[in-house]
């Protein structure tokens, strides 16, 4: 049984972006760079990485890179609990099976890594008003259609078949809930997992997605009510939200988790209660990201230990 200090809690390499010092894509930079970015994560007290294909693809390393990759993370003595998709959906118009292609990648190599879990979502890459909006969430993005009955099928045998080979080594599959997608709500994305049909399938419930929209949204505690029972991994992140009645204006700002709109002391509690006992990935936007999910590492700590883990 995991306990509050054995917990896997990961930081997210978002916040290193997906070049080197010298502008060099990572995929391409000497193992030299990412050791350099990787101690940063060390030097904060983390034992556990996620290296997110928005950092380093590695659906897309050859073999000798991804040798390099192992050995860099056991010299700066970081494991890696979980691998996450970032804007990789099996189901772009353009590049879906690519993604496919890569999902399955990553999950032959999650077993090398010590992964258990590979994280995947519908999001796709950036509009242009998104890359020069403030915050990215506040401008228009990609859109599932929903009525596309067809598109959402394929994606549903795609997850089937990315599970299936997930199950032969012995790892999960986790589906990332983000706005405006096959899995943008808690209905929709309870609705798809159980399309989807494999016990080795879960929920990612990153409602920090939808909690930062300026927009209405779902009461935040019956949105987790919903999705907790079938958590399996777990992107945690929090932010202010606020709305002036007056005007209609909404207002959010990435916060630290102890200090946001969602009372993740409760929401943790309540995931332990259906048997939670997943990864755990800090994830927060603009400032010291990665300062800011060292604070985080050590709040889910707290909050395990008076759960009585």
């Amino acid at each position: 049984m995991r306990t509050a200090d054995t917990w896997p809690i990961a930081a997210n390499m978002l916040s290193f972006g997906s070049t080197a010092a010298d502008g060099t894509p990572n995929l391409e930079a000497p193992a030299a760079a990412w050791r350099s970015q990787l101690q940063q994560v060390a030097d904060l007290g983390f034992t556990d990485v996620d290296p997110t294909d928005a950092w380093l693809s590695i659906g897309e390393m050859s073999d000798v890179r991804f040798d390099e990759l192992l050995v860099v993370l056991k010299e700066v003595g970081l494991s890696v609990p979980s691998v996450s998709t970032t804007r990789r959906s099996v189901v772009d118009a353009a590049r879906g099976e690519d993604y496919l292609r890569f999902g399955h990648t990553i999950i032959d190599r999650a077993p090398a890594l010590g992964a258990e879990v590979v994280n995947f979502g519908f999001m796709q890459a950036l509009a242009p008003a998104q890359e020069r909006a403030l915050w990215f969430w506040l401008a228009e993005g990609h859109r599932d259609d929903l009525e596309d009955t067809e598109n959402r099928d394929l994606a549903v045998r795609r997850i089937r078949e990315l599970a299936d080979h997930a199950a032969q080594v012995g790892v999960q599959v986790s589906l990332e809930m983000y706005e405006d997608t096959y899995i943008g709500t808690p209905d929709l994305a309870v609705r798809f997992l159980q399309d989807v049909d494999r016990d080795n399938v879960g929920l990612n419930p990153d409602l920090g997605n939808l909690v930062r929209l300026h927009r209405e949204i779902e009461d935040i505690p019956t949105m987790f009510a919903k999705v907790l029972p079938h958590t399996n991994f777990w992107h945690i992140k929090n932010y202010t939200r606020d709305v002036d009645l007056a005007t209609g204006a909404y207002a959010t700002h990435p916060t630290p988790l102890v200090q946001g709109v969602v009372n993740y002391r409760v929401m943790i509690r309540q995931a332990l209660e259906h048997g939670f006992d997943g990864v755990f990935v800090c994830e927060h936007y603009g400032s010291d990201s990665l300062g800011v999910a060292a604070l985080n590492r050590d709040y889910i700590r707290g909050v395990l230990r008076s759960a009585g883990r």
